[in-house]
């Protein structure tokens, strides 16, 4: 009994933990689209795949832009960026990644209502733009623009 106990604590600790680090960072990998399309590729794709796209390309604009000046990368944590992990900006991150959540749960609705009435077209066009917007923010400042 003494042996399970450690262990529930323990993994209660570990789970404890890697909850609190994940409130410190400004973003996760998670939050990043994973492929990049041609034209071709999109004009092969029925209008719900579509918009599916363009859903996951806003949610990662939306998420990624108030910390541009910051970071462009995921993961990265207040320490790792000199910030000082208090409790008042730990309360202000986690402040923002709910308003954040709930703002795009509204932009979501939004988008399933109304993209299904624009022009199949016009939707490519705002997923192929809204994916060099992405490559942009993830060269950064250093980059070449």
């Amino acid at each position: 009994m003494k042996l399970f106990s450690i262990a529930i604590l323990t993994l209660f600790t570990i789970t404890l933990s890697n909850a609190q680090s994940k409130k410190n960072v400004f973003f996760d990998q998670n939050t990043l689209i994973g492929k990049f399309h041609t034209i071709d590729e999109l004009e092969n794709l029925r209008k719900g795949d579509l918009i599916k796209l363009y859903t996951e390309r806003v949610k990662e604009i939306t998420i990624i832009l108030p910390y541009l000046a910051l970071t462009n990368e995921a993961g990265v944590k207040l320490s790792d960026i000199g910030i000082k992990e208090d409790s008042d900006h730990l309360k202000s991150l986690d402040k923002h990644h709910d308003t954040t959540t709930k703002t795009f749960e509204g932009t979501e609705e939004l988008i399933s209502e109304f993209i299904p009435y624009a022009d199949t077209e016009k939707i490519i066009w705002a997923i192929l733009y809204f994916e060099e917007v992405i490559k942009k923010i993830r060269i950064g400042a250093d980059g070449n623009f």
